[in-house]
C-alpha cells in the first residue's frame, strides 16, 4: 500500500498534538500534587475527547482524498482498506 501525505493543515494538527502534549503533562503534574482522582479522571476524559476528535480529523482528510480519488480511478478494492482500517480503529 503507498504511503499517503496529510494534505490539511499540518501546523493545525501539529498544535491540535502539542495541545494533547500538554494535557498529559499536566495529568502528570497532578498526579505530583496527589490532586483528586475525579480531577485526574475528568482530565482523562477531555484527553480522550480531543483524541477522538483528532482522529476524525484524519479519518474525514483520509477519506475525502486518497480513498475518493481512488475510487474515481477504479480502484475498488480501497473500499476493503476502509473496512479493514475500521474494523482496526475501532
Amino acid at each position: 500500500m503507498e504511503k499517503e501525505k496529510v494534505t490539511g493543515s499540518k501546523q493545525e494538527l501539529i498544535t491540535r498534538l502539542n495541545r494533547l502534549e500538554g494535557q498529559i503533562r499536566g495529568i502528570k503534574q497532578m498526579i505530583n500534587d496527589d490532586r483528586e482522582c475525579d480531577d485526574i479522571l475528568i482530565q482523562i476524559s477531555a484527553i480522550i475527547n480531543s483524541l477522538k476528535g483528532f482522529s476524525k480529523t484524519i479519518l474525514k482528510e483520509h477519506l475525502s482524498t486518497k480513498i475518493v480519488d481512488d475510487l474515481k480511478n477504479g480502484k475498488i478494492e480501497s473500499v476493503e482498506e476502509v473496512i479493514t482500517l475500521f474494523s482496526r480503529i475501532n
